[in-house]
Order: structure tokens, then C-alpha cells, then sequence
């Protein structure tokens, strides 16, 4: 049976299990667009194709499989490219398919056209170009294969105007899935000895993976062999926060009591993640300690330092191998003191200074009323009415450090951060989550900066039927930025002030529930309201430009 190669592309997403695709549409690729006009596959549209890329990257990173974005040629594809490095450097399964010029029209400067493998060859694990009807079911295939494979990351795919329309009879290849690497015997025989042998072992957790369960069965291990779990930036989703095991992440943010326990370990066991970077404080931190490294990229991409021991696995396949071996081999004799100082020093740092407040809405008595609304007890009472049941999404900036701090996971892949720091994320990956797990709620958090990156993707909740919660931070500046001039430039902040709208009036205005909110004590009324709204919700958050992030385990 003969079909357009733009039709054979949609029936191989099909048969990969694609439940919806994030688009800006464009001329470049009509007939892909109209197989999808009979398609099980969502077409969620977009209104920019940084929020399409974003709300793919979330897709990908909370349900496991690769998310789908469809863009158009030239300032489509620039519009994209940040959802890309995000996927790089997150190492995010993820597939673009761009838009390309027809074929004949290549090499002319044709309207819009641009070198798909000069503008992402350097940030994506493969660039292909479909220039065969009848291998268009095969080279998609291949592309959602290599995203997830490995170090997951970013497959762009371009998709020439004219050869979507070639008619061809190739059937719709095969499902080949990703492969799974699993420890053999004699490696998780010799980590075993290994963490029996140290005084001081700790597990550190990272990247994604940390689907269906695996995450709490490490955490029950690590618990019962007496050895602490620390997370990387944004990837404390991993175990619930519940687990006596749990001591806190590492990076932007973090307590310094838990980085003294990080460096106080005589082992570090990484699973799913590297000592990259934000983890290491600037590649300073742990890099001469034993390390054994547990992750699917045979090449160790991002990480630094020392490596004693390198295990090919997937935290699912790592930690059913590690389900066989009874605690006590790991233990030694090693006693509870390590993991319960650990523990207690994360919950600590996790406690707000006035606990009354968050089951009482008052105001704590430190915090002046000039200064806004106290962002610990808001956050507080967030992480109380979410009980640890819901999705966090993130952007990027110091407004989102009071949710890292005060609020709780206790599920696993529900939370959405860019970990390069790409701004603009929250809005578009909160309506992705809402999506993708309706039943769960959503929560967007980030600063008024960031939400105005990807505000316009409210438009595409309300077509779409999402109902997230955006809390937006406004104090009326870059506030990270305005951290490092104070620190290099004491008194002369430049280029870092914003003028703001009216963010809750901007949500009403879309027809969702929206409340500007300026004081303590109108947070909790405020945000029960929001949480019983039945569609989209924003809290307006002002505090006053002067408030910065907690930073220490000091409570």
C-alpha cells in the first residue's frame, strides 16, 4: 500500500507509542500536518517554537520516552535550539523535526533557508536529514532509538518540503527500543566490597530514569546499608523525600551542611548522573574521592575526576541487579551514625524558620512588611496542600530556590528543571505535565523574568485542556544576576531591572483563576482558592527586590 512519506513519518510515531507532538506549524512540512489531521497523536499547538521544544523536553523527561517537537525552517528552527541544548546538556531524550526548504530550491539562499547540521551539529547527538521517501519510516524510527540510547539527548530530524509529498510503499518499520545495560555478576560482586570496605559511602543520584518505582527500591537499600542519598541539581525526584536515606541535593541552592557530608564521604557511588560541573562547585568538590560511576554512557560525558570503577547500567537496571544482594554485604560494619547525621542535616535545611505559619497561614514575626510575602512560609504552605503528590516544574533564576528547598517529592519523575539553566522552561513544561498525567497536579514555579520567556504558552493550556498552577515570583529584577553584581559589583547594579505587569490580571484576562498576593497572611487563602480552581490558576507573588534566596542549613 503506497502513502506519503510525511504520512509514513506519523504512522512510524504512531507505532513508537506517541501519544501527542508539540508544534509550530509551518508550509515546510504540510503534509506531515496532514497525516496527523487523522492521527491518534495529539497535535498540541503552540504559540513559539522555544515553548513547543520546552513542552517536548518535559514529555520526554517524565514519561521516559522521547518527546516529539515539530518546527519549521529557519527562525523556527533558531526558536527551537534552546530546547535542544537544554536536552544536550540534561541529557534528555528528545526528537525536533525541522522544516527544510524542497530540495531543488538548496544552495540558492532560498526564504528561510539554513544548514541543518551546521546550526546543531555540535549540540545533538545526531543530525539526519530525510532525503529518501522510501527510508523516512526507517530514519525516524532510528531517531527515537539514538535519543533514548545511551546518553539520552536531542535527534533533529529535517524534513524537505517537496519529498514529503513522494509517494512510497515502505512499510513502517519494525519498534526496535533503546538498549537497556545491566551490571553482570563480578562488577556489582567488587562495588558491593567496596561500599562494605568504606566508612563513609554515599550514593548520589542523577540525570533521568528514575521511573516506576526504582528510585524508592535504591533508597530502601542505601537506608538499610546504612548509606546516605544525595541528589544532583534538579534531579531530586529520583527518591522520596520520606526515605530515611535522603540527604539532600547538591549545586545552586544547596545547604552547606549537606555539602559537608558530600565531601566528608571516603566513596561516592554516582547512579544515572556524573560529577559535573554544578554538582562539583565549579569542578572543586569530591574530585580525588574513590568513585564509582553507575551510567549508560560508555564514554562518561560531563564528568570529572576520578573514576575507580565504571558500571554500564540504567538506574532501572542498576538497581534490580542491586535488589538481589542483601544489605548487610553493603554494610560492613559500618554503624547508623553516617547516614542519620546526613539525614538529619537535610532535614533541617528543610525546615522553615516559622513551621507555625505553614499550618496557621500567619505571617512568621521576623519577616517585615515591607518586604513582601515571606517566600518560605508561601512555599511552606505549598509543600503542605501538595503533600509531595504533585509535578514541579521549574525556570531558571533564585525564585525557584525556596520550592527546591521547602517542597517535597515523594514521587518519581515530577519535576521538570532545566539543569543548564535555560530560562523560560516552567510555563511550557507545566502544561506538558498537566498533559501527560492529568490526574496529577502541575505546578509551574518561577520568577517574573522567567514567565514572560514562555507566558504566551498559557494560550495553548486553555486550547489543550491543561490545568496548571503558575506561581510567579516578582521582584522586579534578574535576580540572579543582580546577586553577582552585588558580589563583584557592590552597589551598582546595571542592565538588570524589569518593569512588570500585572501577571494575575494577565492570567484572567486568558480566563483561567489569577490573585496578586503582597502580604504573608493573604498566602493561604490565596492559594486554596487556586488549587480549587478547575483550570489554569497563577499566584502573583511580590516581594521586594532586596530578598535573596536561603542559601545555608542555618534555620
Amino acid at each position: 500500500m503506497s502513502q506519503s512519506a510525511g504520512h509514513l513519518i506519523v504512522r512510524t510515531l504512531e507505532s513508537h507509542g506517541v501519544e501527542r507532538i508539540y508544534a509550530v506549524p509551518g508550509e515546510s512540512y504540510l503534509d506531515v500536518l496532514d497525516g496527523l489531521h487523522d492521527s491518534p497523536i495529539e497535535t498540541v499547538v503552540c504559540r513559539h517554537e522555544g515553548g513547543a521544544g520546552f513542552m517536548a523536553l518535559a514529555e520526554g523527561r517524565l514519561t521516559g520516552r522521547p518527546g516529539i517537537a515539530m518546527v519549521t525552517r529557519g527562525p523556527g528552527a533558531a526558536n527551537v535550539m534552546i530546547s535542544v541544548h537544554t536536552a544536550w546538556q540534561d541529557a534528555t531524550a528528545l526528537v525536533v523535526f525541522v522544516g527544510l526548504v524542497p530540495v531543488a530550491d538548496r544552495e540558492r539562499d532560498a526564504f528561510q533557508e539554513f544548514s541543518l547540521t551546521g546550526w546543531f551539529g555540535s549540540t545533538a547527538k545526531r543530525v539526519m536529514t530525510i532525503d529518501d521517501p522510501d527510508r523516512a519510516g526507517e530514519l525516524v524510527a532510528e531517531a527515537i532509538r539514538i535519543a533514548a540510547s545511551g546518553r539520552p539527548g536531542p535527534v533533529v530530524v529535517g524534513l524537505p518540503e517537496d519529498l514529503l509529498m513522494h509517494q512510497t510503499a515502505s512499510p513502517v518499520p519494525a519498534v526496535t527500543r533503546a538498549p537497556r545495560p545491566a551490571p553482570v555478576a563480578d562488577e556489582l560482586q567488587e562495588l558491593v566490597q567496596r561500599l562494605a570496605r568504606a566508612e563513609r559511602p554515599a550514593l548520589v543520584l542523577g540525570g533521568d530514569g528514575w521511573h516506576d518505582g526504582c528510585g524508592s527500591l535504591l533508597a530502601d537499600f542505601a537506608g538499610a546499608a546504612g548509606i546516605p542519598v544525595f541528589s544532583d541539581w534538579r534531579a531530586y525526584d529520583a527518591i522520596p523525600h520520606t526515605s530515611p536515606a535522603w540527604a539532600g541535593w547538591l549545586g545552586y541552592g544547596r545547604a552547606d551542611a549537606v555539602v559537608a557530608g558530600y565531601g566528608a564521604a571516603d566513596l561516592l557511588v554516582f547512579v544515572g548522573g556524573t560529577r559535573s560541573d554544578v554538582l562539583s562547585e565549579g569542578y572543586t568538590l569530591g574530585l580525588d574521592t574513590e568513585t564509582v560511576l553507575v551510567v549508560s554512557d560508555p564514554n562518561a560525558a560531563t564528568h570529572a575526576g576520578r573514576i575507580d570503577q565504571h558500571i554500564l547500567a540504567t538506574p532501572a537496571t542498576f538497581t534490580a541487579a542491586l535488589a538481589a544482594v542483601e544489605p548487610a554485604a553493603a554494610r560492613g560494619n559500618r554503624a547508623d551514625t553516617w547516614v542519620q547525621e546526613r539525614a538529619t542535616a537535610q532535614r533541617a535545611f528543610a525546615t522553615h524558620r516559622a513551621d507555625a505559619a505553614v499550618a496557621t497561614g500567619e505571617p512568621a514575626a521576623s519577616t517585615p512588611a515591607d518586604l513582601g510575602v515571606d517566600l518560605g512560609v508561601a512555599f511552606g504552605l505549598l509543600d503542605d496542600r501538595l503533600a509531595g503528590n504533585a509535578t514541579l516544574t521549574f525556570g531558571a533564576g533564585n525564585a525557584t530556590i525556596w520550592a527546591h528547598r521547602f517542597v517535597q517529592h515523594h514521587l518519581p519523575a515530577s519535576l521538570v528543571g532545566a539543569r543548564n539553566g535555560a530560562m523560560g522552561l516552567a510555563v511550557p513544561a507545566a502544561i506538558a505535565a498537566s498533559l501527560a498525567h492529568p490526574g496529577r497536579r502541575a505546578v509551574a514555579v518561577c520568577g517574573d523574568g522567567d514567565f514572560l520567556m514562555n507566558g504566551q504558552e498559557l494560550a495553548t493550556a486553555f486550547a489543550h485542556g491543561a490545568a496548571p498552577l503558575v506561581i510567579v515570583v516578582d521582584n522586579g529584577i534578574y535576580g540572579t544576576i543582580v546577586q553577582h553584581q552585588e558580589r563583584h559589583y557592590p552597589g551598582r547594579p546595571s542592565g538588570t531591572a524589569m518593569a512588570n505587569p500585572n501577571f494575575a490580571e494577565l492570567m484572567r484576562s486568558f480566563g483561567g483563576h489569577g490573585e496578586r498576593v503582597t502580604r504573608t497572611e493573604d498566602v493561604a487563602a490565596a492559594l486554596d482558592r487556586a488549587l480549587a480552581a478547575t483550570g489554569p490558576a497563577l499566584l502573583h507573588l511580590v516581594v521586594d527586590a532586596s530578598v535573596m534566596p536561603p542559601a545555608s542549613s542555618e534555620v
